[in-house]
């Protein structure tokens, strides 16, 4: 049986995970305004990817006989400055995401909660590898500059980054 007061931190990352899917959805838009289709892909597959992580959690939730709360999300910006600054945005949620999952983790610790705790360490190492590869596209970025030239690289090697992964789920199994 969970406490409320893990019921209350899974119900809040669901409203986290919920919302990082609008955001990176709001993201792909504006890439695609901008033609730049390899990294509105990403942002696509990154939307999706933090919707079945906010499902894990509400299924989770219910197979815990708990109340899965379905989150109003917050309406993400639909405008951006460039191309850096949304995946500097990125990675700082993925960071937000990150603290929060290992507050959680803390929490059944402390609770001494070991299905909770054994169910957020595929959280923990998801976050592990979502905040590298934000990290590898920021430094592509650094590399390659953001002018206006540089656009069509930055998209081109995002759109690698974004097949690769896909390739690499294929291969495991994986969503």
């Amino acid at each position: 049986m969970l406490s409320e007061k893990m019921i209350n931190a899974l119900n809040e990352q669901i409203a986290m995970e919920g919302y990082a899917s609008f955001l990176y959805l709001s993201q792909a838009g504006w890439f695609e305004t901008k033609s730049m289709h390899g990294c509105g892909s990403f942002m696509y597959r990154q939307s999706q990817e933090e919707h079945v992580h906010m499902m894990k959690i509400f299924h989770y939730l219910i197979e815990m006989d708990a109340i899965a709360i379905s989150p109003a999300i917050s309406q993400p910006p639909a405008q951006f400055t460039d191309v850096r600054e949304i995946f500097a945005d990125t990675l700082a949620h993925e960071k937000r995401v990150t603290k929060s999952i290992n507050d959680i983790v803390e929490l059944a610790i402390k609770e001494s909660d070991h299905s909770t705790y054994a169910f957020l360490q595929w959280y923990v190492t998801e976050q592990r590898e979502e905040e590298s590869m934000m990290r590898t596209i920021l430094d592509k970025i650094n590399l390659i500059g953001d002018g206006a030239q540089s656009l069509y690289f930055i998209d081109k090697e995002i759109e690698a980054i974004n097949q690769a992964t896909i390739a690499a789920e294929k291969a495991e199994g994986g969503e």
